[in-house]
């Protein structure tokens, strides 16, 4: 049962491409119709399993994951203007702090602590600045780069 699966699955790659093909070489412009439920989920970026908790690639997993689901929230607040907008920011920005404050603390690397709290540090900065917009589309782009040779 799982070769004919294998089939199936290959021969929907193959006419997809084909169908794909078809309209670029046409220089029309078609459009082609996909159920959503043909798509497979988008890969979510987790912590490692509880038994590496404590080791780098698991504490920068957790940060990138906060980092990750608290810039589609800011992305929210960005979209909006005024008090309510810039509020959301600073709200987003400080629970991300405590997020990525509790993910360092379990870190058994001095030198990735030191970076996890000088990304919370800056994601608390920005929680209590006036315009966290110039963070968000600053130096919010860049902060994981931080972490960068602490992962191993």
């Amino acid at each position: 049962m799982p070769r004919r699966r294998r089939r199936t699955a290959l021969g929907r790659i193959v006419l997809g491409t084909a169908v794909l093909a078809a309209c670029l070489l046409a220089a029309t412009g078609c459009e082609i119709e996909v159920a959503p439920g043909s798509l497979p989920v988008p890969v979510s970026i987790a912590p490692a399993p509880s038994a590496s908790a404590g080791q780098p690639a698991y504490v920068c997993s957790a940060v990138h994951g906060v980092l990750t689901s608290g810039a589609l929230r800011l992305a929210e607040y960005a979209t909006g203007d005024g008090a309510d907008a810039r509020a959301g920011m600073q709200r987003t920005f400080a629970e991300m702090a405590g997020q990525i404050t509790t993910a360092g603390e379990q870190s058994t690397d001095p030198a990735q602590r030191q970076a996890v709290d000088a990304i919370a540090g800056d994601l608390t900065r920005a929680s209590r600045s006036g315009d966290p917009e110039a963070f968000l589309n600053g130096e919010f782009t860049t902060i994981a780069q931080k972490l960068d040779g602490t992962c191993g």
